[in-house]
């Protein structure tokens, strides 16, 4: 039954942070940019900040495949559960987009992570550049003292807005597969797709070892 409700609790997560976070671009687009970049880099921010301090404490709101293989090669997370977390990150992704494009149609590409043009391998360095940051501020903020753990969303967020707000104009700042993968399938445009697949799990992945150095130099001071 725990394991059902984290499950869930992604899943829910999941389709929370891509209704809200891609649908801000779908309605800015609608609304003829009212909501501007700013904006919409906000509405990730806060939504994943809420989103933390709602379920953390049932699944560790992890909302994102990369950061799941992130606290997998950490060794604070069981590999059994890294698919099936994996495949509710999706499952709430995809649904949220598909209800997006249902309410609003194919606007916006229905906030799919796009290259900008002519900076393919730009954008593959930057998510990759992006997630390793998001991961590594993940790490050292949500284990440790008590007191680190009572402000995690508000520095995940804030982590969240700063890097979508940075580089949504350029890469869309996805630093999630399953965010990706949504729109992406929503709006039917695999554009530079596998950027998103390859990028962010690589940049989780080398937050680890970095993490881990960090730490060993803490404990030799």
């Amino acid at each position: 039954m725990q394991l059902r409700s984290q499950y869930a609790a992604e899943a829910i997560g999941t389709f929370i942070l891509v209704f809200t976070g891609t649908g801000a671009i779908v309605l800015n687009d609608i609304s003829g940019g009212q909501l501007t970049p700013l904006g919409i880099g906000l509405v990730f921010g806060l939504v994943v900040m809420a989103l933390v301090y709602a379920l953390g404490d049932v699944s560790g709101a992890h909302i994102n495949p990369a950061v799941t293989l992130g606290f997998w090669a950490s060794g604070q997370f069981t590999a059994k559960q890294v698919a099936p977390f994996i495949l509710s990150q999706c499952a709430g992704a995809l649904l949220a987009s598909l209800l997006l494009r249902a309410l609003f149609g194919n606007r916006a590409n229905m906030g799919a992570t796009l290259p900008r043009e002519g900076f393919v391998y730009q954008c593959l360095i930057l998510e990759f550049i992006l997630t390793f940051i998001l991961m590594f501020v993940i790490l050292n903020v949500a284990t440790g003292a008590k007191e680190k753990g009572i402000v995690v969303g508000i520095v995940v967020g804030g982590v969240i807005a700063l890097e979508a707000i940075f580089a949504g104009p350029i890469s869309g700042a996805s630093m999630n597969p399953a965010r990706s993968l949504g729109p992406a399938i929503a709006s039917m445009n695999f554009t530079g797709f596998w950027i998103y697949l390859l990028a962010p799990p690589l940049g989780a992945l080398l937050a680890v070892p970095a993490w881990r150095w960090i730490r060993l130099a803490k404990r030799d001071l």
